[in-house]
């Protein structure tokens, strides 16, 4: 007897046969899949502000939207204290960082605005960029250089609005930076608004971990998008910028005004969060150290090298490679992850190695043992 959905058991089987059908597995082995950079996850430290937090009353939930009753106390502490700790003139808390892009894209850029993105920006923009009225246009990847060409062209064909450029500060499947200087360099020469997206670089980089705009997260003309449910150990996203910004996305942005509010238990973990990465710098500076002993290996071990952050990205290029590569690594106890499209661009999957303070030094290194000869064995 035929499914009641042919065409959808049709597409999922192309999916198997192209090496690209999704499944949720457990998570299971050492731990380079994560975005828990500083391991904050499941921490101590956020198992005590819990428990603190719930002796204190703080609701689980939220019970309604924040222009509703959903408006917690610990809300609003968390949003003032995290635009005075990433140097913001105000901050908005939301439910996670793909719909506070969302929020952002589909709400701050006008009708004759253009959004300026890199090629290789996060979904959650893509789909906030079609939700929006702006138009877009894409530039090579970290390319400030084709960026201005780019700008340029709709210049020359009668852009006369505000320009957006959105970029991640890190990118999350390559794990390479920004060129942010020579990013705001074009913002202020064409008058533009820089949309940093620091979620791989928030607990990481910059003082603090402030991520890697915090020298320029007070100017007028930048805003940024830090998500908790990385390095932070919570899960959300705080929008730091401009206050007439914040409050535009208040008044206007469909996906803060129809939502329930966040946990305000979650934001009190996120405040501890960020506590945490002030009064104790150290685990930052513990997580660096792995980060570098990866580097190290990944370069000793299997000749890879390249690599700017806790990202490592090791490209295999064929969906299926690639999963049976992923597969092997899982049966040696390792918990990595194949990427494959449209995650990534066609002939790129990869394995995306996440380097954090879960796995320790020993691990890392023979990890990078079993790698080379799994690499070897499959060539």
């Amino acid at each position: 007897m035929a499914g009641a959905f042919p065409r959808h058991e049709t597409s999922l089987e192309a999916l198997r046969n192209r090496g690209r059908y999704r499944q949720l597995m457990p998570r299971d082995g050492h731990d380079f899949a994560s975005n828990d950079y500083l391991g904050l996850a499941g921490s101590d430290v956020l198992r005590a502000a819990a428990a603190d937090a719930l002796a204190r009353g703080v609701p689980v939930g939220a019970g309604g939207s924040r222009l509703l009753r959903g408006n917690d106390a610990e809300h609003q502490l968390l949003e003032a204290e995290a635009a005075a700790f990433f140097g913001a003139e105000a901050a908005l808390f939301m439910g996670g960082g793909f719909n506070a892009n969302q929020a952002i894209f589909s709400t701050l850029p006008h009708q004759d605005d253009l959004v300026l993105y890199d090629v290789l920006i996060h979904a959650s923009t893509h789909d906030g960029m079609r939700l929006g009225r702006a138009e877009t246009r894409s530039f090579a990847h970290g390319d400030a250089e084709d960026a201005a060409r780019v700008l340029k062209d709709w210049r020359s064909t009668g852009g006369s609005g505000q320009v957006w450029i959105a970029v991640e500060a890190v990118y999350s499947m390559d794990g390479d930076l920004a060129p942010l200087g020579a990013l705001m360099a074009l913002a202020d020469a064409e008058g533009a608004v820089l949309v940093v997206d620091e979620a791989h670089s928030t607990g990481v980089f910059g003082d603090l971990g402030r991520g890697l705009a915090h020298d320029i997260a007070h100017r007028s003309n930048v805003l940024s998008l830090h998500t908790c449910g990385k390095a932070l150990g919570a899960s959300g996203a705080l929008i730091c910028g401009q206050r007439v910004l914040i409050e535009t996305l208040i008044n206007k942005a469909r996906g803060f005004i129809f939502a329930t509010a966040p946990s305000p238990l979650n934001a009190a973990l996120v405040r501890a969060a960020l506590q945490e990465l002030q009064q104790n710098p150290g685990r930052r500076e513990r997580a660096w150290q792995g980060i570098t002993h990866a580097h190290d290996e990944a370069k000793r071990q299997c000749g890879l090298e390249g690599f700017q952050s806790q990202i490592l990205p090791v490209v295999i290029g064929d969906d299926k490679r690639t999963m049976a590569l992923a597969a092997r690594m899982q049966a040696c106890g390792y918990d990595i992850r194949g990427i494959r499209p449209p995650t990534v661009p066609r002939g790129t999957s990869r394995l995306r190695l996440s380097i954090t303070l879960n796995t320790g030094a020993e691990v890392i290194t023979q990890m990078f043992e079993d790698l080379a000869r799994e690499m070897e064995s499959a060539a």
